[in-house]
């Protein structure tokens, strides 16, 4: 069984082709610039070269039909014909409340997903022209719809409140609903493999850390509190996010600096962070070089970054009257052994105790604390577009 995994945004549209029988990628690829000049497509069978397709992409419907046509192409294709794709998982980034797991797409989810759009302005607009673009060409392949806040529904009111008057939340929506649920959920069950434990048994901090960066507590496989919130901004501080900030910065912010209200957003979303707080970058191999060559600011920017993940893995902790495991994914949870070491090294506490020379790892699924740790330190790289592949499979199976 082959499943299309599909993550559209408004002018790009990523894509991979897995086989179910083995979880394998047979092929993958991204269309770019979807109308804007110079789009093209790069498509890379397994085992074969990448194919690079320069040609004008009008909309999300070229775009897939392209992919298609890379997909079944004699030459660097994979499969013979579309009749070979069983099923399209896609990405979507707000589902609300509306949704607690991944849903077989109809025209009342559309609907959903469609009234979600204004919570999520910059994603579910572009997730819904992925959809329409391969409903149109494959109208009788099933769909998919795999949700970034699916995994987060199981949080409870004392998690997902916030302290504002209750018909902010009753009538407007506003709470707290988190992001990267795809990869909380898959690195979770993951390591449950790994250790051969039933997963409802195990209480489990996940730190997915990247240029966007957030945590969940994970009790008996539910997600029970993750530091993003009402938007992706909320919890760490990020690559360019400010993360948590006093609400009264905000006019604060806009007075001092003559900025509208869309722009102290954009501030906060794109000049804050450790780039803010370093000058440097959001790279993190930036800022190592810098604070290697004397820059105190890049150095207290890596120093404010790992102190809140580590306020929040202890608090977590807290939260769920224990841990068994702390798992590190993403860009710089999976390669970075120094900032893994910082994020912990004051959590001794717990009894927490790394293995120095199985952290000095990059990418790959490993156990890194010492043998008398009582709390199981890993690496375990995420796999979203699986996890997205296996809900689907399970729903069109």
């Amino acid at each position: 069984m082959n499943i299309l995994v599909i993550n559209a945004g408004s002018s790009s549209l990523k894509y991979q082709m897995i086989e179910m029988t083995q979880q394998k990628v047979i092929a993958k690829g991204a269309v770019e610039r979807i109308g804007i000049d110079g789009s093209s497509l790069a498509h890379t069978p397994e085992g074969k070269d990448k194919v690079v397709i320069q040609q004008p992409i009008p909309d999300h419907k070229v775009a897939i039909q392209l992919v298609l046509s890379a997909l079944t192409d004699k030459d660097h294709g994979v499969i013979s014909s579309m009749d070979e794709i069983s099923a399209v998982g896609h990405r979507v980034v707000h589902g609300a409340e509306f949704f607690s797991d991944s849903v077989l797409i109809d025209e009342k989810v559309l609907d959903a997903i469609k009234e979600c759009c204004e919570l999520a302005p910059l994603h579910n607009p572009a997730n819904l022209m992925g959809i329409d673009a391969c409903k149109e060409i494959m109208s009788d392949t099933p769909m998919v719809a795999v949700f970034d806040t699916a995994f987060h529904q199981t949080m409870g009111k004392n998690a997902y409140l916030y302290g504002l008057a209750y018909e902010a939340y009753s009538k407007y929506r506003i709470r707290r609903y988190g992001f990267h649920g795809t990869s909380h959920k898959y690195i979770s069950q993951r390591y449950a493999e790994l250790v051969g434990k039933d997963i409802k048994d195990l209480k489990i901090i996940t730190c997915h850390l990247g240029n966007g960066s957030s945590i969940t507590a994970v009790d008996g496989g539910k997600s029970v509190d993750t530091t993003m919130g009402f938007t992706p901004l909320e919890g760490l501080v990020m690559g360019t996010r400010s993360g948590d900030i006093d609400p009264a910065i905000v006019p604060y912010l806009m007075d001092k600096m003559k900025m509208s209200l869309d722009q102290t957003i954009n501030y906060l979303n794109k000049e804050c962070g450790v780039y803010g707080i370093s000058g440097v970058s959001s790279d993190f191999r930036d800022l190592f070089a810098a604070m290697d060559s004397g820059n105190d600011r890049a150095k207290t920017a890596i120093d404010v970054f790992c102190y809140r993940i580590t306020k929040f893995i202890g608090s977590y902790a807290a939260a769920m009257g224990g841990v068994d495991a702390i798992l590190f994914t993403a860009g710089i949870g999976e390669n970075n052994g120094i900032i893994r070491e910082k994020c912990v090294e004051s959590l001794g506490f717990l009894g927490i105790k790394l293995d120095n020379e199985k952290n000095n790892t990059r990418g790959k699924e490993l156990r890194i604390s010492s043998d008398d740790s009582k709390v199981d330190v890993w690496c375990v790289p995420t796999n979203e577009e699986l996890m997205i592949a296996m809900d689907t499979f399970e729903l069109c199976k």
